[in-house]
């Protein structure tokens, strides 16, 4: 396996991270940030009112967006393993 190659595999796989946490971070970080806007409006600093919140909508979106993450990490999966099964491939030039 080339470096190109094993480079592009990692870099795949960084923006597959990105992509598959992206939506569940950006709902934690809008609810945290509204919770945190009301909280400096009404002068109460409590820590298990942001905690909350925020699970409740990081769980919410991962239920939410559950069919195409699993739908982009399947997809993944299949690109990456045949990508993989090619470069096990004998390529004819008498290199293993």
């Amino acid at each position: 396996m080339a470096d190109l190659d094993l480079l592009s595999l990692t870099r795949d796989a960084v923006m597959m991270i990105v992509k598959i946490s992206g939506p569940a971070l950006l709902f934690g970080l809008v609810v945290g940030t509204l919770i945190a806007l009301v909280q400096a409006i009404i002068q109460v600093n409590e820590m298990t009112l942001t905690f909350v919140p925020k699970l409740a909508a990081i769980l919410v979106s991962l239920i939410l967006l559950g069919p195409w993450l699993g739908a982009e990490l399947v997809g993944y999966g299949q690109v990456t393993f045949g990508r993989l099964a090619a470069y096990g491939q004998p390529s004819g030039d008498g290199r293993p």
